[in-house]
């Protein structure tokens, strides 16, 4: 689940975003303060609720959403205040987290694009990465699948040139860390930095 939020630019309406993938036809239904929205199978691909701030204390003009458990129960409590039937599955596991490129291999499809295997705690992603700079023993920053990236970007499985590919090492810039290199590159952490830690981002 993703959680979209901007006073300025859509007013007091919280954006929430249940499917990874956009469904190309899509049908609106509305409760009260809440406006399903359905893909073509009639699943449940987000929700959009109106009047959000009256819904949860963590909703604040001008300050990033965190979804946390808080969040989500706030969210649950508004859909069953205006009568719909829905329970939330969210994953809160950090979405941006200190990874290990154990392993890079040459694509074998793209000559400025490798196949990295990085370790971010329990579970290893193969991630395919053109950044120049990209080493096997690396520390890193990972954008595991469900991150939204600071310029609003959804981190989604991908294929690239023929091998799929989990999540972004990411670069500074993209991270919009402040005084970001301009050169195209990852962000290398220190060497003591804890794999599988979060990394926080913000929005």
């Amino acid at each position: 689940m993703n959680v979209f939020y901007n006073t300025k630019g859509i007013g007091d309406t919280l954006l929430v975003r249940l499917q990874m993938e956009t469904p190309e036809k899509i049908t609106p239904e509305t409760f009260g303060d809440i406006t399903l929205i359905k893909d073509a199978e009639g699943q449940v691909a987000g929700f959009n609720l109106f009047n959000a701030s009256t819904y949860s204390d963590a909703l604040k003009e001008d300050t990033a959403v965190e979804l946390n458990e808080q969040l989500v129960t706030d969210l649950q409590n508004a859909l069953e205040k205006n009568g719909v039937s829905l329970t939330l599955e969210v994953d809160l596991t950090p979405k941006f987290v200190i990874g290990f490129v154990e392993s890079k291999e040459k694509h074998p499809n793209a000559d400025k694009l490798n196949v990295c295997q990085v370790v971010v705690g329990e579970e290893t992603l193969q991630i395919v990465c053109g950044a120049p700079n990209v080493e096997q023993g690396q520390k890193v920053v990972v954008a595991k699948v469900g991150a939204v990236m600071p310029s609003g970007m959804l981190i989604k499985d991908a294929e690239l040139r023929g091998v799929p590919s989990s999540g972004m090492i990411c670069s500074a810039k993209e991270l919009a860390l402040p005084d970001a290199p301009e050169q195209k590159g990852i962000l290398v952490l220190p060497e003591d930095t804890e794999v599988g830690a979060a990394f926080e981002v913000k929005a």
